[in-house]
């Protein structure tokens, strides 16, 4: 009887041993939040803000917590909406939410990143590195691209 069910098991212990371990700092590829069409805007001239735009698919439900950047002192995710007929901008200090498997833009006029006390002026060709942290998902690091986004 032993001998029965060890080999009703044999399966499951081969598959437990092929996988590869999960724990803190192991990364699954399919869990990876895709990020597509990072670019950046030039800093105006004497100016020290700027926004960056780009594109984000979580594989399941997950959230943008925070993005981090060595070009700026400060890095916030912003959302853009209208409020007594005024365009009204503020951090969406709550992250921003990623429905699973949908593409959520962050575009001009809409949601955004906002770099602030960026250290050196950005200019077109240039590129900005990104560091998004999610809730869930590992942290991704983008390399921007800074150019002019295309008119809407």
């Amino acid at each position: 009887m032993k001998t029965l069910s060890f080999l009703a098991a044999l399966p499951l212990i081969t598959l437990a041993a092929c996988s590869p371990p999960a724990g803190p700092g192991s990364t699954d590829a399919a869990s990876a939040v895709v990020v597509a069409d990072a670019l950046c805007r030039p800093t105006p001239p004497g100016r020290q803000v700027t926004g960056c735009y780009l594109t984000l698919t979580a594989p399941t439900a997950d959230t943008l917590v925070s993005v981090a950047s060595p070009a700026a002192a400060l890095v916030q995710v912003h959302e853009m909406r209208m409020e007594s007929n005024m365009m009204m901008m503020r951090e969406l200090e709550a992250g921003l939410p990623l429905p699973a498997g949908e593409a959520v833009s962050l575009a001009p006029g809409g949601n955004h990143i906002m770099l602030m006390g960026v250290t050196e002026p950005l200019k077109t060709g240039d590129t900005v590195a990104l560091t998004l942290t999610f809730a869930t998902a590992a942290p991704v690091e983008v390399s921007a691209t800074v150019r002019t986004p295309p008119a809407a």
